[in-house]
């Protein structure tokens, strides 16, 4: 399709890339959105091929000088060419990282009174952030443009401080070497306080912050890990130093270990945001409880046995609330820690919360039922050297195959943790018996009779 518009006429072409620039600034919104994003699709057509030069200038001089409608549109069109990932269009929109940079960010100040050019000023920021490296390496820069992200998300429009947190998550993860000053300034109590904003995508995109630095940090632990393993396989083999140098010895990453140390504060909150559940969701919704229960189980990834009690605390005060939110949000934060914690530390704990958690495949609010079955699957899948295999698994078993007839709901959950059970227990290969020998003609029995449903 692009190879067909550039066969077009030149002078063709050309009028209707006018008729498209003139038709950013209509006063409709919808029409200025659609020119917006037509424009961006002729830019991915010419730009990578050194065409329409004089795009990038006019569309940082309607930021400047247009009227608000203008304005708005230009900025969503900077942010549509900017999510490109056809490689040349990148390369050519490097050469304009100034003139994107002056144009965004002057539309993101606290000083702009259009909440709509404000709003399509920070998106276009969070989509330009990758062209814009060389200016994040200048300090000054650097400190601006975060100023004006962190004053985004004290906005009076939830789409603006929704924008500034997404804002914030791309820059984390592009960015995490640079993040240490504005952690210890601003960032840290911001999320924070997005984290509790009533507002649902805020709330979730504040979260989705902390998912980011975990990320990044187990990412650096791996990165770093593969560099330790090469140095300490360069000391045995006796290189020389001249050597190393030829072969371009890899440094560390900077670590600064952010997650650990705001775990004691942004976990308890994460653990608050685990009772909003909302009973109507889908199994693929992703509302604020789900997003809080995703950034658990990283912080319990990164941070390991410093998260144990914690959590302990919250499911102890819990597990046999009246309110079933509180018992379904103590069951999913108990699963939720079952990755990254030493075994050892979760054996005894495991040990004693497998009976109560069996027990609880009989509450009568599927949704919890449903977080019990998951729960175990989590149990099954990481700890499973502390399920006994005569006390717990007849019991576990048929929980299981209890909760898998009783509700379609929890179908996924319990049939996971079925095949969870069957994945640790299955024995040596080529073996005639295992644990669940005595257990294999009652589940198939089981099995086939839900499928006949």
């Amino acid at each position: 399709m692009q190879l067909r518009w550039r066969q077009i006429d030149p002078s063709a072409r050309h009028t209707v890339k006018e008729v498209g620039l003139k038709s950013l600034g209509s006063k409709d919104t919808k029409a200025g959105l659609s020119a917006a994003q037509f424009v961006a699709a002729v830019a991915g057509a010419e730009l990578p091929q050194n065409e329409w030069p004089e795009l990038m200038v006019a569309l940082v001089a309607n930021v400047g000088e247009g009227t608000d409608s203008l304005k708005a549109a230009s900025l969503a069109t900077i942010g549509y060419i900017c999510e490109s990932d056809d490689p040349e269009l990148r390369e050519n929109l490097s050469q304009h990282s100034n003139a994107i940079l002056t144009a965004v960010v002057q539309g993101a100040r606290k000083e702009e009174g259009n909440l709509d050019v404000r709003n399509a000023a920070v998106k276009a920021l969070s989509d330009s952030l990758d062209f814009v490296r060389t200016n994040f390496e200048n300090e000054g820069e650097r400190n601006y443009i975060m100023q004006v992200v962190c004053e985004a998300t004290q906005a009076e429009d939830s789409r603006i401080q929704a924008g500034a947190y997404g804002c914030l998550n791309r820059i984390m993860g592009l960015f995490y070497e640079k993040m240490r000053f504005y952690m210890e300034k601003a960032l840290f109590g911001l999320t924070i306080m997005g984290m509790k904003n009533p507002e649902e995508d805020v709330a979730k995109l504040a979260i989705e912050f902390w998912c980011t630095v975990c990320e990044e940090e187990l990412s650096i632990e791996d990165d770093n890990s593969l560099v330790n393993m090469q140095s300490f396989t360069k000391v045995l083999t006796r290189l020389t130093k001249m050597q190393a140098q030829q072969e371009g010895a890899t440094e560390l990453r900077p670590y600064f270990n952010f997650s650990r140390v705001a775990a004691r504060e942004v976990v308890p909150v994460l653990l608050e945001l685990l009772t909003q559940q909302d009973e109507d969701a889908g199994d693929e919704d992703y509302n604020i409880s789900r997003a809080a229960y995703q950034c658990l189980q990283l912080f319990a990834q990164t941070v390991g046995g410093d998260l144990v009690q914690i959590v302990l605390g919250f499911v102890e005060q819990n597990l046999r609330h009246d309110d079933w939110h509180r018992r379904d949000a103590a069951v999913s934060a108990f699963g939720a820690i079952m990755e990254g914690p030493d075994e050892k530390m979760l054996d005894p704990l495991v040990r004693q919360a497998l009976p109560v958690l069996i027990n609880m495949m009989g509450d009568p609010v599927v949704q919890v039922k449903d977080s019990v079955a998951f729960a175990l699957g989590r149990i099954c899948e990481n700890v499973s050297d502390s399920i006994d295999p005569q006390a717990n698994l007849p019991p576990l078993i048929q929980a299981l195959f209890t909760g898998l007839s009783s509700n379609p709901k929890m179908a996924n959950s319990c049939c996971w943790a079925l095949m969870s059970i069957a994945d640790r227990f299955a024995g040596d290969p080529g073996c005639q018996e295992n644990a669940l020998s005595s257990h294999f003609q009652d589940s198939v029995t089981h099995l086939l009779q839900v499928t006949e449903r």
